[in-house]
């Protein structure tokens, strides 16, 4: 019996060793290397060992035949709440001591939807409710591992989400009436963190060098902001208007930070060049914007605009949904922009690779990169594209043909009772903002309960 159990802990925590596979005669769209006709991708142990035409295939490796098909680096969404649940930590406006790594679900249907929809790879952040929030966690898409640690993407750089604007104001602000209250307030939440972490660090340093006998208190708060300044975490902003974003890069500079994607970033092509001399990139939204005030202007050329200016940038999807259709988002870049095949695919593959700090190992069909592919019947920028597989670490992970019943991904319409569920999320609740909007009703109904318990008993 202890053997058995032995066996299962072992199977449950080690992660699978990349496959072998040969793709054969499809159209590589290499999106760096240029677009292959008639060409094959070898892949052994999980990672890209040869393109070419006419590979041989040797005796222990899948073949896959792509004739007629397009196959491309596998998509990469740099903003994504998958396989996360309570998402928002919102108790302090700083709270750069949680992870969202260590409350990862591989059991999330999401995961095989997204890889339904050609997305190998996703970046799982919390929500926006802090000025300063905690570690994001860029995760594979291995669905049908049941550890949570095997979606971690290993060698892939710590990041960590912050956020401008209303969200943090109305959290904190609104809610505990505590700063931020103002957009004042969260640009001064920055400046006190960073420069509280210097102090820490460099007690730190004092007590290694012996300049003090005894060691500071471990804060790990103080710890992880540490890391920022020392350019070891890589810095995603929730952020939408343009005075925000140069206030962010301004503090950033006056502390040495240079490394920061501004996510959704709506009025970035109002500051376009000024991101680009900083050295930002941008992830943004293809054509969402005016649903709420903040965001009440943009427009569907801020990512030609963005990218014609010099500026890494990324279209994402912030959704459970839109996650299966960035293809299509990156296609709107065409209508809007004129932008190239390439520089339309580059949008959801080798940028946020860049984003994520893991363009050396995904993002583009090259030698030595992860075996992340996504194979499509017709060119995956037409709206009639149709995703056909997709494999991850050269393993199929998703396959049109053998689309399992209980996935709900393919709904047969005779059916007689449904076959599947759906929650019925709003927007707000499923992304940046999910459980706090909760929260904030419930200290508003607690606030309403109060008044009228004073007010009955005034007398």
């Amino acid at each position: 019996m202890n053997r058995i159990i032995f066996i299962l802990i072992l199977c449950t925590s080690t992660l699978a060793i990349g496959q072998n596979v040969l793709i054969k005669n499809g159209t590589v769209l290499t999106v760096t290397k240029g677009t292959l006709a008639e060409t094959d991708v070898l892949i052994t142990n999980g990672k890209i060992a040869q393109i070419a035409k006419n590979i041989k295939k040797e005796a222990n490796y899948n073949e896959i035949d792509a004739t007629g098909l397009y196959v491309m680096p596998g998509i990469i969404d740099a903003h994504s709440h998958i396989a996360l649940d309570v998402v928002n930590e919102a108790t302090s406006p700083v709270t750069a001591e949680v992870n969202v790594g260590d409350a990862l679900n591989p059991l999330d249907v999401s995961i095989y939807r997204a890889l339904a929809g050609g997305v190998t790879i996703s970046h799982a952040m919390h929500g926006s409710a802090n000025a300063i929030g905690g570690q994001c966690e860029t995760i594979k898409h291995r669905f049908g591992e049941i550890n949570p640690d095997n979606l971690r993407m290993q060698g892939a750089p710590r990041t960590i989400k912050f956020a401008l604007g209303e969200n943090p104001i109305r959290t904190h602000g609104e809610g505990s009436k505590i700063v931020p209250n103002t957009r004042m307030g969260v640009e001064q939440i920055f400046r006190n963190a960073f420069s509280e972490a210097k102090i820490y660090a460099k007690e730190w340093d004092d007590y290694k060098n012996g300049l003090r006998k005894s060691s500071p208190e471990y804060n790990l708060r103080h710890e992880t902001i540490s890391d920022i300044l020392k350019g070891n975490i890589l810095i995603h902003c929730h952020s939408y208007r343009a005075d925000e974003i140069l206030m962010l890069m301004r503090v950033l500079k006056d502390f040495g930070v240079s490394k920061v994607c501004f996510q959704h970033v709506n009025e970035g092509f109002k500051v376009a060049p000024e991101l680009a001399a900083f050295g930002a990139s941008a992830s943004v939204f293809s054509d969402w914007w005016a649903y709420k005030f903040e965001v009440y202007y943009s427009t569907a050329y801020n990512a030609a605009i963005l990218t014609r200016n010099g500026v890494v940038t990324s279209i994402n999807s912030d959704s459970d949904e839109l996650i299966r259709h960035l293809y299509h988002e990156a296609a709107k870049t065409q209508r809007y922009g004129d932008l190239s095949d390439d520089e339309a695919l580059a949008l959801i593959t080798i940028n946020p690779a860049k984003q994520l700090g893991i363009e050396k190992m995904a993002g583009s069909i090259e030698v030595g990169k992860d075996g992340d592919i996504a194979i499509f019947k017709g060119h995956p920028l037409s709206v009639y594209a149709i995703p056909q597989m997709t494999l991850v670490d050269g393993a199929i992970k998703f396959d049109i043909n053998k689309d399992p019943d209980d996935m709900r991904l393919d709904i047969n319409p005779s059916e007689k009772f449904s076959s599947f569920y759906e929650t019925d999320k709003s927007q707000e609740n499923n992304g940046c903002l999910q459980d706090v909007s909760e929260m904030l009703m419930q200290e508003s109904y607690a606030k309403y309960l109060r008044f009228r318990y004073s007010k009955n008993h005034s007398h």
